[in-house]
């Protein structure tokens, strides 16, 4: 494995500490631009998602959008609601 490779791998690495974030999610945040767990700290997970489909020239599932408002709450609160932890409970409302 090169260095570079062995870098984004252990940055990769440090996002799926995050909950509901896997490998595939943290390519992605890698791919935005992101290097570190702290740069998602009050980002707009809107924002972040309509980057994501514009930088990869497709609609993404929605599922996506639910994992990146989890990662910001996560990010940027010190205390967590264990049910907000869940990706699924950041669905859009009816």
């Amino acid at each position: 494995m090169k260095d570079g490779e062995k870098k984004l791998d252990n940055v990769s690495k440090r996002f799926q500490a995050i909950p509901g974030v896997g490998k595939s999610l943290s390519k992605d945040l890698v791919d935005l631009g992101y290097q570190t767990v702290e740069e998602l700290k009050n980002e707009n997970p809107e924002t972040m998602y309509r980057n994501l489909c514009r930088r990869r020239d497709r609609h993404i599932d929605r599922c996506v959008l639910y994992v990146f408002r989890c990662a910001v709450y996560y990010v940027s609160h010190a205390e967590h609601n264990p049910e907000l932890l869940k990706w699924w409970n950041w669905k859009d409302a009816p």
